[in-house]
């Protein structure tokens, strides 16, 4: 490998291992914060699930790889590729010091538009739009939606049950509902960072296809497992307690709703969503369940603010990157 494809992969694994420790809340911060697991124990469990996920399948990758821009032919190739990961990893360091979930593949999306455009390529807004916009919007409302009727009927299923018995089952079935969320996390996640690497071999001539090589599928899961094992202490607090305090009924409805939305985008519409929105916007249905004013929608607020911002300002990062990296040598 050249220098410059070694620096791509590199910056494509400390990605990846943002994305896990930024992300890793989302699939066991409820589970922490109803005690239904440890903080350790929780950990380990999604780095392993997260490792299975991204073996699973390669449809979200190949849509990164070749849905989202084309890079232009030439010496900058590399720098456009290079610039993207730039503004994406920036902005998850950023919201991850401020605490806020947002998404990790949304920021990779807006870098790579980013770097795009200032280095003149071509940025495929259709396919932006059909794969990326639409399901941003969708899939949490979606979430939404699902979390609050779930809950609804679980609710209703359940208004005779001992509530102290029923915490007990629940508690552990969230176990369950937990392993489920990281194995789609781990789906959608680390498949970004093997798109990113297709997309570098192609424009450097080592493979003529978007064909995700099986090293480049280990790394990156071995990326994201890593990072997710360093945990996400600050966004878990924000998903475990601010937006809506968690108990085990509830926490496992969130959990299995978001799970099943990421499975079907993954593998029905091989869409890159976002595992944040999803079980954050479960979290918000299963808790105005019990009523509005239960959610804490001024941070619920912070958190949306947080998405819309996440896709320009990871564009706007890449864009000063690639414009440095293209016009000073």
């Amino acid at each position: 490998m050249t220098a410059g494809l070694i620096a791509v992969v590199a910056l494509t694994l400390v990605f990846d291992y943002t994305n896990g420790f930024h992300d890793a809340s989302n699939a066991i911060a409820s589970a922490v914060s109803t005690r239904a697991l440890t903080l350790r124990t929780a950990l380990v469990l999604a780095a392993v699930m997260n490792l299975a996920g991204a073996l699973l399948s390669t449809g979200v990758a190949s849509t990164v790889a070749k849905g989202i821009i084309d890079v232009p032919a030439g010496p900058d190739a590399l720098a456009v590729v290079f610039s993207a990961l730039a503004g994406a990893v920036g902005w998850n360091l950023v919201t991850w010091y401020f605490g806020l979930p947002s998404s990790s593949s949304h920021s990779l999306v807006g870098g790579m538009v980013g770097a795009a455009l200032v280095a003149a390529g071509t940025v495929h807004w259709g396919g932006i739009v059909e794969k990326v916009l639409i399901p941003m919007v969708a899939s949490p409302l979606l979430g939404f939606v699902l979390g609050y009727l779930a809950m609804t009927a679980a609710l209703w299923l359940l208004q005779r049950a001992n509530p102290h018995r029923t915490g007990r089952v629940f508690r552990r079935c969230q176990i369950g509902s937990a392993a489920a969320l990281a194995l789609g996390h781990g789906l959608q996640d680390a498949q970004k960072g093997m798109g990113v690497i297709a997309l570098a071999l192609v424009v450097t001539g080592r493979q003529a296809s978007f064909e995700i090589p099986l090293w480049a599928t280990l790394a990156c899961a071995g990326a994201l497992s890593l990072g997710t094992c360093s945990g996400g202490l600050r966004i878990m607090r924000t998903l475990g307690r601010r937006v809506f305090p968690l108990d085990p009924p509830h926490g496992f409805v969130a959990e299995s709703v978001a799970s099943s939305v990421l499975y079907v985008t993954a593998f029905a519409a091989k869409a890159p969503i976002s595992t944040t929105h999803v079980i954050t916007a479960g979290i918000m249905g299963v808790g105005a369940t019990r009523r509005l004013s239960a959610v804490r929608w001024g941070t619920a607020r912070d958190i949306v603010l947080g998405w819309l911002l996440t896709f320009p300002a990871a564009a706007a990062v890449s864009a000063a990157v690639c414009f440095v990296a293209t016009t000073v040598r």
